[in-house]
């Protein structure tokens, strides 16, 4: 089993969302964590707008980098440019991956909620790429 830490500054939406869609698409093949360099609490639209497709992310904690420095993962992906400036050093072995997603409900003209919706959507097909590219065998990422 793989093991995955997804990065974002406040561990608050992006990856938490990444998180959720990881889990799912990854299923048992992989153990996906998710932390920030300043941990702000989950935040309750992410947990609305995953809930609406399907993936129940209220059981999350919102927690600091800090706390896995000693884990070793197989993958760190950064989704926030703030996070992959501060992100700690990890062993070699952990292959960093840097993938940037606007931060919901900070985007000008766009309301939250439809915000959180436009960038879970752009995360999720984020994550099915991922998982298909690094687990061949598993075909079914569109559940």
């Amino acid at each position: 089993m793989k093991r995955i830490l997804v990065l974002c500054t406040g561990n608050s939406a992006r990856s938490q969302l990444a998180q959720g869609y990881l889990q799912r698409f990854a299923g048992n093949g992989a153990e996906v964590l998710s932390a920030g360099v300043d941990p702000k609490g989950v935040n309750p639209l992410a947990v609305q707008v995953m809930a609406e497709d399907g993936i129940d992310i209220s059981h999350h904690t919102s927690n600091h980098v800090d706390e896995y420095t000693a884990l070793p993962f197989d993958y760190v992906i950064t989704v926030c440019d703030n996070a992959r400036e501060q992100c700690p050093i990890f062993p070699a072995s952990a292959e960093q991956i840097h993938q940037s997603f606007p931060d919901p409900g900070h985007q000008p003209g766009i309301d939250a909620l439809t915000s959180f919706r436009q960038v879970r959507d752009q995360i999720k097909v984020f994550a099915q790429q991922f998982v298909a590219s690094h687990w061949p065998d598993r075909n079914d990422t569109n559940r």
